[in-house]
């Protein structure tokens, strides 16, 4: 699947590693973790009461839609959540609920 989001300008700086569901991935310093996944996958997670997927709905930390799990145990917003490095993102586990 294509990526949802295209960046249209890079801004400089280095890279900021983190994974999704193991595999390696990479963010710019300040990206929200919404942006990050969406710039590498067509959906943010897969719905948790249904085999369709998610890609956030109001992008503004309001509606809930784009809720992640993280290998940490945290369950963070993506929309209001900065990539730190070494994050670690599941996506296509049990939903994070």
């Amino acid at each position: 699947m294509a990526a949802l989001f295209h960046r249209l300008v890079d801004r400089r700086g280095e890279p900021v590693p983190f994974t999704i569901d193991g595999e390696p991935a990479s963010a710019q310093r300040g990206d929200l973790l919404i942006t990050a996944l969406l710039l590498q996958r067509a959906t943010l997670r897969r719905f948790e009461f249904g085999d369709a997927h998610r890609a956030g709905f109001c992008l503004m930390a309001a509606c809930q839609d784009c809720w992640v799990l993280l290998a940490d145990g945290r369950r963070v917003r993506a929309c209001s959540t900065v990539v730190e490095p070494g994050m670690a993102v599941l996506v296509e586990g049990d939903g994070p609920g």
